[in-house]
């Protein structure tokens, strides 16, 4: 069905990643601080992204599962600084 499968089966937690900042900024601007929902959507992004991580390296067809390792090992932590600031963008001034 599509021309290159594992190129878009490898984006998918980069592309996760962009989905949490993305829904970060647009619920923000339409919904008030701190919004349930805007906040559970992003609650499940992250371990979305975990999974992923974990299907790669199970599946591991076009990257050795070394590779699915050390790209997950990148990735989760640099997922997780953004997860955590969209949440504080979400919440605004919810805590002051």
């Amino acid at each position: 069905m599509f021309p290159y499968p594992d190129q878009y089966r490898i984006a998918l937690p980069p592309v996760t990643t962009a989905i949490m900042v993305a829904w970060a900024l647009l619920s923000h601007s339409v919904l008030a601080d701190a919004s349930p929902y805007a906040l559970y959507p992003l609650f499940s992004l992250f371990p979305l992204v975990i999974g992923l991580h974990c299907y790669l390296i199970w599946l591991a067809k076009g990257m050795s599962r070394l590779d699915q390792c050390f790209y997950a090992l990148v990735h989760i932590p640099l997922a997780f600084v953004v997860w955590t600031f969209t949440i504080m963008h979400v919440n605004g001034h919810a805590f002051s």
